[in-house]
């Protein structure tokens, strides 16, 4: 399975396409060079463009073929760790100021799609699923401190029964509904991203990958046909695609491995699995999470693989997972199944740097992309405009490099996330 193509996916089958972008094989100059067009490039370029900046985009394969077309489209609140971890990692202060931003990067996203008409299924209501009865204890008092230290009141604790009456599957015992988050049809969310910045004059080069830059006498970023781009500025946007493209972030942020299947169309019987239509995860390690379709299909995304390379076997691989959450589907056919790379870090908070004056990385969202790298890649667009302030607020965060290094994160992480993914099965 490619990551340079659109995999068969229920998204590839109902996006929007666009025509295709042509390849770059001359030499030529901008103000701006992104490497990677989904979420962060596109939102970075955009928002540069709009600034009267000649930006140049750098796609390895076609647009949005990496997390951000196979992503399951989930709009969650606030950064991807809890207020609590990191008022205790970075006090209460820059807290509330990484909450403001991911409260505003909800609002970007639908900003972005009010703004420039981008067809995406938005739906509210994200559901959060606890599958150990002493977890709710925990879920419920974390959103009364939401609405009592940050006013945010829309997080609604859910017990047993009223989680029984929204989502049909017997393993969860509570959880919340958050009605200020949702989900969306991530790949047309990102094809909407790449037409709007189109019309404001931004060129994507699809089919051409960045394989080096320079940051010497003058900035170079050359591709693996004999493309050059050179620029004022280059912006690291391609999240867990990077590797061996600049050792720091490689140090920073790794890839891994994650999959989605889609029943064929469920007709009466999908309120019996989400009653209200909002989104679902649960509080495993790794994640199931899970929403229907405008077409009443069930998108289910569930395990992880740590190997190099995607799975091709995805339908099999996947339906255990699902059918753990909800076994009455065992005689429902699954009519897609995909994988996709996404950029974790150690903490599990983006990597978002200045690498020099000239280059700028924002990567590692771990499985929070869909709401933070649209706004991410506008504060990035901010910094080259000499609005530092918020991107200095995002290098505060807390993101060692991987023990071990790029020769040892692989290994040693592998065992870790194994171990974790062994508890959630026990």
């Amino acid at each position: 399975m490619s990551e340079q193509e659109h995999p068969r996916s229920w998204y590839a089958a109902t996006a929007h396409a666009l025509p295709e972008q042509p390849q770059l094989r001359d030499h030529i100059e901008a103000d701006v060079a992104v490497v990677g067009a989904g979420y962060t490039g596109l939102s970075a370029a955009l928002h540069l463009a709009e600034k009267g900046l000649k930006v140049v985009v750098l796609e390895a394969g076609r647009i949005g073929c990496g997390a951000s077309g196979r992503n399951g489209g989930q709009l969650h609140s606030g950064q991807r760790r809890d207020q609590e971890f990191l008022e205790e990692a970075v006090g209460k202060d820059d807290a509330r100021k990484l909450w403001a931003l991911a409260e505003e990067a909800k609002a970007l996203v639908h900003d972005l799609i009010a703004r420039h008409d981008i067809k995406c299924d938005y739906q509210s209501g994200l559901i959060h699923a606890d599958h150990k009865a002493r977890y709710v204890a925990h879920t419920h008092a974390y959103a009364r401190h939401l609405a009592d230290a940050y006013g945010y009141d829309k997080v609604e604790p859910l017990n047993r029964e009223q989680i029984h009456a929204l989502v049909g599957a017997p393993a969860y015992h509570g959880g919340a509904i958050d009605h200020g988050a949702g989900h969306l049809h991530a790949l047309n969310f990102t094809l909407g991203l790449a037409r709007a910045a189109m019309e404001k004059g931004v060129q994507i080069y699809e089919r051409s990958r960045a394989v080096r830059f320079e940051d010497n006498h003058g900035l170079a970023v050359d591709t693996a046909d004999g493309g050059r781009v050179r620029a004022q500025f280059l912006l690291l946007c391609g999240n867990g695609l990077m590797d061996g493209l600049d050792q720091v972030v490689d140090e920073h942020v790794m890839p891994i491995n994650n999959y989605i299947a889609v029943t064929e169309p469920l007709g009466s019987r999908a309120k019996g699995i989400i009653a209200n239509g909002a989104a679902v995860a649960d509080s495993r390690f790794v994640v199931n999470y899970f929403r229907l379709t405008p077409d009443n299909r069930l998108l289910f995304g569930g395990g992880e693989s740590y190997r190099r390379g995607l799975r091709e076997n995805v339908t099999e691989f996947v339906r255990p997972f699902l059918l753990s959450i909800f076994p009455q589907l065992a005689d429902v056919k699954l009519d897609y199944g995909w994988g996709g790379t996404l950029g974790i870090t150690m903490t599990r908070l983006p990597f978002v740097r200045r690498l020099s004056d000239h280059v700028l990385v924002s990567a590692g969202y771990s499985g929070q992309g869909v709401a933070l790298a649209p706004l991410y890649g506008k504060i990035l667009a901010e910094a080259i405009a000499g609005q530092i302030g918020r991107l200095d607020l995002l290098e505060r965060l807390p993101v060692p490099g991987f023990i071990g290094g790029t020769a040892l994160r692989y290994p040693l992480l592998v065992a870790g996330l194994t171990y974790y993914a062994l508890r959630d099965r026990l």
